[in-house]
C-alpha cells in the first residue's frame, strides 16, 4: 500500500535532513540527526545533534521551545531513542514530559535497543506518531550509521581520480593533477564526512599526500596507512602529527613499530597476508563507521576482491592519457567472466566543473 504524506510533512521533514547533513563528519558514531518543532504551521525551533555525548536533536528544540512545545508536532529524521546505555538521557522521555501532540519521522532507527521501541513508547503515552517520511534520502544520508550499527563495521567508499581512457597516472606515477579544482573541493567535503582515509605505501611514496580536509572549520580524518615493511620515509606528510594515523604493518614490524609509537602514531598489525575485511573487523572496534578508499589501481582491486566496498565515486576528467604502460583506475586480476563483472545500482551522474561525478553502490 502506498500513503501520501502531506505536503507539509514532506517539506518539513526535508528540513530535518538539512540540518542533519551540517554534522556529517561529526558525530560519529552516532548518527546524524535533525528536529524542527511546528505549531500553528510555524516554526518554534529547529537544532541537530552535534557530537557524541551533547544534547540529542529533540531535546535540543524542546529545549529552546520550553513550555511552548504543549501542542506542537516534533519533526526528526531519525526516531527518537529509548535506552539508557549512552551518554545522553532518552529522547522519549523528554517528548513526552514536553506535551509534544504528534512526532513525525523520517526513518526507523535501526540500532537493536531502539529499532521500533522508540515509536511504541511515545504511542503508548498517547502521542501520535507517522514514519516514514523521506525514509530513503535519510537512510542515504545516514548510511555509514546504518551499516556500522547492523555489522559492527564501516561504510566503505572508494574514491578514484581518472581520465576518459580510464587512466589514474602516467606510466611514470605522475597523477596532479588529474581532475579539476571543484572536483577537489569535493572530494575534501567527502574526507571531512569521513571517520577514517585509507591508503597504501605506493600512493604515499608516490603524491606525499596529506590526506586532509583543507576546508574552513571541517574535521580531518583519521589517517589509515597499509605500509607492510613500515618504509614510509621521515617527514612525509602521512607522519605528520598531531593529526592521527594508523599504520597497518606486519607483525614482524613490531620492534620498529615500538620506535615510532614514541612519534604518535599507532598500528595495527596482520600475519602474513593483509585481509581487508579483517581490517574493516579492526576499524569497527575502533568505533569508525565510515572509511573512504584513496589509493592506486592495486589497493582498489583488492578492495573489491575483499569484498569491502559499498559505494564508488569516480571522477571522469575530460583528458586522454592513452598508453597500455599508464596506470589504470583499477589494478588486479579480471573477471574471468564478463557476467562476474562487479555491478553497480542507484547509479547518479552529474557535473562537477568540467568534470563528471558518478555514484553508485556495489551489488554485493
Amino acid at each position: 500500500m502506498v500513503i501520501l504524506y502531506a505536503m507539509n510533512d514532506q517539506k518539513v521533514i526535508n528540513r530535518t535532513l538539512q540540518l542533519a547533513r551540517r554534522a556529517l563528519g561529526h558525530t560519529s558514531p552516532n548518527p546524524v540527526v535533525g528536529a524542527v518543532l511546528v505549531k500553528r504551521g510555524r516554526v518554534i525551533a529547529e537544532a541537530y545533534h552535534r557530537a557524541p555525548g551533547t544534547p540529542h536533536a529533540e531535546a535540543l528544540v524542546l529545549q529552546e521551545a520550553g513550555q511552548r512545545a504543549e501542542g506542537a508536532t516534533l519533526y526528526v529524521s531519525l526516531e527518537p531513542c529509548c535506552h539508557t546505555r549512552k551518554r545522553t538521557p532518552p529522547c522519549t522521555k523528554a517528548i513526552i514530559a514536553s506535551g509534544v501532540k504528534k512526532v513525525v519521522v523520517a526513518m526507523e532507527d535501526p540500532n537493536p535497543r531502539v529499532s521500533g521501541r522508540g515509536f511504541a513508547e511515545l504511542r503508548k503515552a498517547g502521542i501520535e506518531v507517522v514514519s516514514g517520511v523521506l525514509e530513503e534520502r535519510a537512510k542515504r544520508l545516514n548510511e555509514a550509521y546504518i551499516k556500522y550499527i547492523t555489522t559492527g563495521e564501516p561504510f566503505v567508499t572508494l574514491k578514484v581520480a581518472m581520465t576518459l581512457d580510464g587512466k589514474i597516472a602516467l606510466p611514470g606515477g605522475e597523477s596532479k593533477w588529474i581532475t579539476g579544482e571543484k572536483a577537489r573541493r569535493v572530494v575534501h567535503r567527502m574526507r571531512a564526512a569521513s571517520d577514517a582515509i585509507l591508503t597504501a605505501i605506493g600512493t604515499v611514496n608516490a603524491d606525499n599526500p596529506r590526506l586532509t580536509a583543507r576546508l574552513k572549520g571541517a574535521k580531518d580524518p583519521l589517517r589509515v596507512v597499509i605500509d607492510p615493511r613500515l618504509e614510509t620515509p621521515a617527514g612525509f606528510h602521512v607522519l605528520d602529527t598531531p593529526l592521527s594515523t594508523v599504520m597497518v604493518t606486519d607483525e614482524a614490524m613490531r620492534k620498529k613499530a615500538e620506535r615510532l609509537r614514541k612519534e604518535g602514531l599507532e598500528f595495527l598489525f596482520f600475519r602474513n597476508k593483509l585481509d581487508l575485511r579483517w581490517l574493516m573487523k579492526e576499524l569497527g572496534r575502533m568505533e569508525i563507521t565510515s572509511v573512504m578508499i584513496e589509493g592506486g589501481a592495486s589497493l582498489s582491486s583488492h578492495a573489491f576482491h575483499d569484498g569491502i566496498v559499498d559505494k564508488v565515486v569516480f571522477f571522469i576528467a575530460p583528458k586522454i592519457i592513452c598508453g597500455r604502460d599508464s596506470l589504470p583506475a583499477i589494478g588486479g586480476r579480471a573477471c574471468k567472466r564478463l557476467e562476474d563483472a562487479y555491478r553497480l545500482r542507484d547509479l547518479s551522474i552529474r557535473r562537477v566543473g568540467e568534470d563528471l561525478m558518478v555514484e553508485g553502490y556495489v551489488v554485493k
